[in-house]
């Protein structure tokens, strides 16, 4: 039986897998492709997350496309929408027909004999297993585990009467009307689902162990609803989107620059939004810096507005243990709720937790660089798509599309059947992937790919600089290694150690 056989395949459609199909087949149309997707539908994260409230984070002139206007009038938009909006997108320009659904992607394995990667995946409730061969392996499916999110183990919660859910297995059927609530958390998650269940539940309270850095953003865009009745739809979205990215930026630099000015914004910001006897600095006033972790953001202020209308509530302390009616705090206080939700967080999974092999030596994630924030050093033939921490997923995703098909043009160019990022590991300082301080990173910081001290094994989080690297920077820039005949010769990894050790 023979194997069916891709110039490129991509893993995951999602956000970053369907601009990943774009961009390939805009930029690349010689190319054949398809994408593997785990689950039934199109959407990744937009499809499986079905918790009440769920919407962006990130205005959607960023973390929609570039080449695809969004068109609503809210630009922090619910999950529905988003996941309308990416089915759309793949509707559209026929990205969805290259779709294999319900292909669940277990391994990879390269031969540099063949310079082409032999991919395994289960295909369909029976799991049947089938082989796909690529010239070129995209992964796109994010950093975390689809099948389930962080529990932390709480002492005494199999006592607990009422229902414990975790948002990434929300029951469909759930009814919250009329019930005490107490959601776990702090983090976007907690801030989304509070408002959203405050309206209808008894009350619903916030528990956090300690406080998040949380900012108001309108959930229109008043600059962005002008232009667009002014200016035509896709000059206006490059304005709006641009305008997003300078301010994203500068209150980016702000808190890294003058931690203490942004900490005075922010904690007037949530107080401008509270009654004036609230305790701001108890449960809104973080001891670590701004962008330490990641900032949350409420559309029109609606975590405040619902504590401020007594329909929601926060409390900072830490758990004791569960009750047969609740949870029982350290303080002493016993918090009632029919229904708690443990909005505490991810677990990351490097690449999908797809088993990666290069002529037969199976990778070790956490002891490889990263080389342009989306590529393994020493792993041929292979990107990964990885968003920005401190600004919109998606301009950091399209970024990585757009440089890998600039490097599929080069092979092409010049005959090359392989590419491949080598590090010299003598004169990198490694550094952790993602430099954030919550904990869903410190917990897996181990298993992810490590990043160095300069480029090109430097994972910016600036946008533009890494727009002018990945879009005019130079692709045989010494620290990659191509090759016609599969595996690079000797004299060609020892022409680029030396354009290394010069450029060092």
């Amino acid at each position: 039986m023979s194997i069916e056989h891709f110039d490129v395949l991509i893993v995951g459609a999602g956000l970053s897998g369907i601009g990943a199909g774009y961009h390939l087949q805009t930029r690349c149309p010689g190319k054949r492709y398809a994408i593997l997707e785990a689950r039934s539908a199109i959407g990744g994260t937009w499809d499986l997350f079905r918790y009440p409230g769920i919407r962006s984070d990130s205005d959607m002139f960023t973390l929609g496309y570039s080449f695809r206007p969004w068109k609503e009038a809210k630009a922090i938009a619910d999950g529905p929408s988003i996941r309308d909006y990416v089915r759309d997108t793949a509707r559209e320009f026929g990205i969805d027909r290259r779709i294999r659904f319900n292909h669940k992607v277990r391994s990879a394995s390269w031969s540099s004999e063949d310079a082409r990667w032999t991919v395994e995946a289960d295909v369909g409730p029976g799991e049947e297993r089938v082989r796909i061969t690529c010239s070129f392996l995209y992964v796109c499916s994010g950093y975390y585990r689809y099948e389930s999110g962080h529990t932390p183990s709480f002492p005494g919660s199999d006592d607990f009467q009422g229902l414990l859910v975790h948002p990434q297995k929300w029951p469909e059927q759930l009814d919250y009307r009329g019930k005490r609530v107490v959601v776990i958390g702090s983090g976007a998650t907690a801030v989304t689902l509070v408002p959203a269940m405050a309206a209808d539940a008894a009350h619903v309270t916030m528990l956090q162990r300690s406080p998040t850095y949380i900012a108001s953003l309108p959930s229109e865009d008043p600059f962005a609803n002008a232009i667009r009745e002014r200016l035509p739809e896709r000059i206006a979205h490059r304005v709006a989107r641009w305008k997003n990215v300078a301010i994203g930026m500068l209150f980016y630099q702000v808190c890294q620059r003058a931690p203490q000015l942004a900490r005075r914004m922010l904690r007037r910001g949530v107080a401008r939004h509270l009654p004036p006897d609230f305790d701001v600095d108890t449960h809104f006033n973080p001891r670590y810096d701004p962008w330490d972790q990641r900032l949350c953001f409420v559309p029109d202020a609606d975590l405040f507005r619902a504590v401020k209308a007594g329909r929601a509530s926060v409390v900072t302390d830490r758990i004791r243990t569960f009750a047969k009616n609740g949870v029982l705090l350290e303080s002493g206080r016993e918090l009632q709720a029919d229904i708690v939700v443990t909005a505490t967080g991810l677990d990351l999974l490097f690449g999908g937790g797809i088993r990666i092999a290069v002529d037969g030596d199976v990778l070790e994630p956490g002891r490889a660089f990263i080389y342009k924030g989306l590529m393994l050093g020493g792993v041929p033939n292979f990107a990964l798509c990885l968003g920005y921490t401190n600004a919109s997923w998606t301009l950091r995703a399209e970024l990585s599309s757009i440089y890998v098909c600039r490097l599929l043009r080069h092979m092409d160019r010049h005959g090359y059947r392989q590419c491949l990022a080598r590090p010299d590991e003598s004169v990198l300082d490694p550094r952790p992937l993602l430099g954030l301080m919550s904990g869903y990173v410190q917990r897996s910081a181990d298993h992810l790919p490590k990043q160095g001290s300069k480029a090109p094994w430097y994972f910016r989080q600036n946008y533009v600089l890494d727009l002018l690297a990945m879009q005019l920077g130079p692709v045989d820039d010494g620290a990659m290694v191509f090759s016609r005949d599969g595996r690079p010769s000797r004299r060609e990894l020892a022409g680029a150690g030396r354009r290394r050790r010069a450029e060092a």
